[in-house]
Formats: C-alpha cells, structure tokens, sequence
C-alpha cells in the first residue's frame, strides 16, 4: 500500500493569513487522519514577487499552530536542476516549443477580434508561435517555453467537488513552462517537485482547482504518478472576496495559536476546541479519522 504523503506549498510573498492557514490545517489533518506524512515546500520560483524573510515568518507561524513538516523543509529557488531536467526530458519527446509572445501581444490580438475576458480570467494562449520552430540560438534567447496541449477533456475525481473535468486546449490553450526571463513557471516546478517528493494527495484551495488538469497533462508526460487532490472552500472577506495577499489580508497573528487554529478548524466545519494546541489537534485528527465528515475520500 502506499504511504499518504501530503503538502502544504506556501509562496513566500508574505505572512499566512487566515485562508492559507485553513489549507495548511485541513492538508495536515488528512495526512494525520490517513497515517501519514506532511511536507512543507517553500514554493519561490517567482523570485521577483517573494517578500525577503517571509519563508522563516511562515515556518515560524505554522510552528506556533503544532504544524510542523515531516520531512526537511524545501525550497524550489534551490531545486533549478530538477526543472531543468524535466524540461529537456519533454524537448526530447516533442511537448514544448519556444515562444516570443509577450502577454500584450495576446491580449492584443484578442481584443482585435473582439474578444473580452472575465475578470480574474488569464487569456487563453492563441498557438501563434506553435508552428514556427523557434529556438534560443536563432532568436537570440528570450523566449518562453510552452507545453503542447493537444484537444480533449482532462477529467478527473476530485475529492470535494467530485466529478470534474476541462477541455486545456480551449479553456487555457499551451501554458508556459519557462518564462522569457528565464524564470521558472508554477506548473511545471509544483508537478516535478511533487513526483520527486512522492506527493499521494494534495489538498488545497479551490481557487487552484483549474491548475489541476494542466499539472495532469505534465504528469503524463513526464511519466510521473496522479496524486489525488482535494480543493477546499476559500476563506473569504465581507465582500465576498477571496482572502489573498496581493488583495491586502491580514497577516495571521499567532500569539494565541489556538484561537487561529479555531478559526481555521471553524471554516473546515469542525467544532472548535479548548486545551492545548496539541489537545485540539489530535480531537481534529480523530474526527476526522473516524468519520471523513469534511475531507472527503
């Protein structure tokens, strides 16, 4: 049988608040609940938008809420080798092509044919270089490196919101792997690092749910084992809104862990506890142990 390994992947671009703590609990109550291992990841590829000292200020602060990792911390900024691997392993088998589109020029060309977006909606990438056989040499570098979709439903059962499924091609188009700045993308950094670290389950928000299919279609490719995933309802303000760092949330004060931890634990549909932070830990862990009530199989 395989071991449960789970992980909570904050991005160092400030303090948790109160919605990523709600992803670290519910990720490491279900590792706790299933027997098995929680992993922390540092997840600072996006190296511009990281906040220096914010990596020791979230470790700090899931240690005060008893969430402590299984295994060494890591950190993706010191993993480059892996990616780098991964993606020469996908030039070999035909999956990526280089790109010289900048993100105005999509959106230009879209809005010259008429088309809008949805707010909060990335634009679907075109193909425009798809067929031209550009490469770093010939174009001087700069260019983005991107995964090509092919057409299709990407379906799969997703542990909350049951049956799902979405059409890449149409819906997203071909995604980057690699910027034009040479920075790493989130897709292909989280699915390398998530076969490498033997990740069985993730859970996490449902803002991040449309990221699955393109993680599966890398996994494919790449070879690599399907976790199961779990994306849970968001945290959100009196708007409405979902609480995010760029929107200005408010940075979790872990002075009293437990009135955190309950807060956390409230959003997740379990009962608040009294005691410790380890009392009220292991109360969570054995109901949801016993009953699956909120993290579903």
């Amino acid at each position: 049988m395989t071991v449960y390994r789970g992980r909570f992947a904050p991005s160092p671009t400030g303090p948790l608040h109160a919605g990523s703590l709600a992803a670290a609990l519910a990720s490491w109550l279900d590792a706790r609940a299933h027997q098995g291992q929680w992993l922390v990841r540092i997840e600072d590829v996006d190296v511009p938008r990281c906040v220096p000292g914010a990596d020791t200020l979230i470790l700090k602060q899931l240690a005060d809420c008893g969430l402590h990792s299984d295994a060494p911390v890591v950190w993706q900024s010191r993993r480059v080798a892996h990616y780098e691997h991964a993606l020469s392993q996908l030039h070999a088998q035909a999956w990526v092509y280089g790109c010289q589109c900048s993100r105005k020029a999509i959106e230009s060309q879209w809005l010259a044919q008429g088309v809008l977006r949805e707010r909060h909606q990335a634009w679907n990438y075109p193909g425009t270089c798809r067929h031209l056989h550009l490469t770093a040499e010939s174009h001087g570098g700069g260019l983005a490196w991107r995964f090509r979709v092919e057409p299709g439903n990407v379906a799969w059962h997703d542990r909350w919101l049951g049956p799902q499924q979405q059409d890449v091609a149409t819906e997203v188009g071909d995604f980057v792997l690699k910027r034009a700045d040479g920075l790493w993308a989130y897709q292909l950094a989280v699915v390398v690092d998530d076969g490498l670290q033997g990740i069985t389950d993730v859970v996490r928000g449902q803002d991040l749910a449309d990221n699955t299919p393109r993680q599966m279609l890398l996994q494919r490719a790449l070879g690599l084992p399907l976790p199961r995933y779990a994306h849970l309802p968001l945290v959100r303000d009196a708007q409405g809104e979902k609480l995010s760092k760029q929107q200005g949330a408010q940075a979790l004060d872990t002075q009293d862990p437990l009135k955190c931890l309950n807060a956390a634990a409230l959003h997740l549909g379990l009962a608040p506890q009294s005691g410790t932070v380890s009392d009220a830990l292991l109360a969570w862990t054995r109901l949801i142990h016993s009953s699956h009530a909120k993290l579903k199989t």
